[in-house]
Parts: C-alpha cells; sequence; structure tokens
C-alpha cells in the first residue's frame, strides 16, 4: 500500500492526564473550549488564558473513556499542571503526565483509522497519540511540518509567546479555539468584549519576501509608519503581528520588500 502522507513525531509537544469524576467541569470553568459535549475520540483545540484575557498555554484537549489527554507544549507541561493544581481546589479530579508520543500526519487525502482530524483546519492533517503509523507513510521532521503549518498561515506557539496576546490576535477565533457559546471561563470577559465589538486592530497574518527570515521583533514599516512586528519565521516566509488598517501600501523590514499573503481561510 502506498500513501502521499508525511509524519512526524511531535518532540515539541506533551501529554497531561485528566481524570476523575469533575474533570469536565473543573477544565470547562478554565479554558477557551467546550468539554462538556467532548466525546472520547474526539479531538478539540483552545488555550487557557490569563485573568485579563491573554494567551498562557495553547492546547488540544482530546477525549478518553476515562478524561482527557492536554496536548501541550512540553516546555510549559510542568507549569500547567502546577496551575492546574492551583485551580483545583477540592474538585475531584487527577493530573498527572503522560508519555504517549504526539505525532501528526498531513500530505494526503483519506484519514487513517485512529487519527483525530486537526480541528484547526483540515488542510493540517491528523494528529494522534500513540497509534500506528500507516503504511508508506513518510517520516520527516518537526522544522518539515513547522513548514507546512507555516505554508498554511496558522501561527504556531513560538508567535504568541506567553501572556503576551490575545487569542483573537492569533486567530484562535477563526481557526476553532474559543467557543463564544460555552459558559465562563479564565480571561472570558475580555475575549468576548474584543469579539463582540468587532473592533479588532492586529492579527498574525504570514509575509513572504526573499531570502533568510528577518529577526524576531523585526518592525514592519508602512513608510515610515509602523505597520507590525515580525514573528517566526524561515526562509522566504514568516508570520507577523500586523495592524490591518496598514497592511495595503507597500510593506518592508530592515529595508527589504515584503508582503502580506493572506490565507483563504481568513477573511478581513
Amino acid at each position: 500500500m502506498t500513501t502521499d502522507h508525511s509524519y512526524a513525531v511531535l518532540k515539541s509537544r506533551a501529554l497531561i492526564a485528566l481524570g476523575g469524576e469533575d474533570w469536565r467541569d473543573f477544565l470547562q470553568g478554565l479554558i477557551t473550549q467546550d468539554v462538556e459535549t467532548l466525546q472520547p475520540g474526539e479531538l478539540r483545540f483552545g488555550a487557557m488564558l490569563t485573568p485579563q484575557g491573554r494567551l498562557l498555554f495553547d492546547l488540544f484537549v482530546v477525549g478518553r473513556e476515562d478524561g482527557a489527554w492536554l496536548d501541550v507544549e512540553a516546555e510549559h507541561r510542568a507549569a500547567l499542571i502546577l496551575r492546574l493544581t492551583m485551580y483545583r481546589l477540592r474538585a475531584k479530579v487527577t493530573i498527572a503526565t503522560d508519555e504517549t508520543p504526539v505525532s501528526v500526519l498531513f500530505g494526503g487525502q483519506d484519514t487513517p483509522q485512529g487519527w483525530m482530524a486537526d480541528p484547526r483546519l483540515a488542510a493540517l492533517g491528523w494528529r494522534s497519540y500513540g497509534v500506528a503509523v500507516p503504511a508508506g507513510a513518510a517520516e520527516v521532521d518537526e522544522a518539515a511540518y513547522d513548514a507546512h503549518r507555516l505554508a498554511l498561515g496558522v501561527p504556531g506557539p513560538a508567535d504568541w509567546g506567553s501572556e503576551k496576546t490575545y487569542p483573537i490576535e492569533a486567530n484562535f477565533d477563526l481557526l476553532n479555539g474559543i467557543d463564544f457559546h460555552k459558559g465562563c471561563f479564565v480571561g472570558q470577559e475580555t475575549t468576548s468584549r474584543m469579539k463582540r465589538r468587532g473592533q479588532i486592530k492586529n492579527r498574525m497574518l504570514p509575509l513572504t519576501f526573499d531570502g533568510a527570515a528577518p529577526a524576531f521583533d523585526a518592525e514592519v514599516l508602512t513608510g515610515d509608519r509602523r505597520a507590525g512586528e515580525v514573528l517566526s519565521g524561515q526562509d522566504g516566509r514568516a508570520m507577523a503581528l500586523v495592524r490591518l488598517d496598514r497592511i495595503d501600501g507597500e510593506l518592508t523590514v530592515d529595508g527589504k520588500t515584503v508582503q502580506v499573503d493572506r490565507p483563504a481561510w481568513l477573511p478581513l
């Protein structure tokens, strides 16, 4: 059997296992995503925010028969466990590390058995946790998957950092990362107000250019006015946080011409 799929093991991601009879109520009040209706084998994307509404930790929630996995940045797993433990109080919830590997599959058409579609964007492919890789899939490194994600214009953790960015600026509202119909969660007031007022001045959009990526935080200019800042990138392409009212003119970074490449899934 042959396949057009490529797969990568994401060593930058790690799992937290939640269990206990109160895990749904506990998590429901903390994150941007609804988990009350989460079914075993279902995957949802969301985040934990600061009380002021800025991104603290991104996460995928994986429904399981006896609880859920949280797929999080490996370098922040210990900090997230500490934060969850702080909020637990008297709730009957178990919180533990889990070393099951996180893998992604992309580039093919057919959904392989046991793999879950990425809830952010179909073109991103699928994620799995300890599931066998389809026969014939080509193994690539994590950088190849990041290049695939960046080509689709989807920002990642390196772009939003921690406690700096509002989730709507990182397009969580357009990538199924915020459920605006659920009840309260930490940081909800600011997030809902931004959505309700529709006054979104800044968003993350990809830039294209010739040559190497500019330095992180390099200033994007339109004429002599600031239009944004460069985030993570590779040769020829980078993510940037830009002002939406200043991206129609000629843009430069360090004197080099750049262009905004708005992805089709992101309406302005």
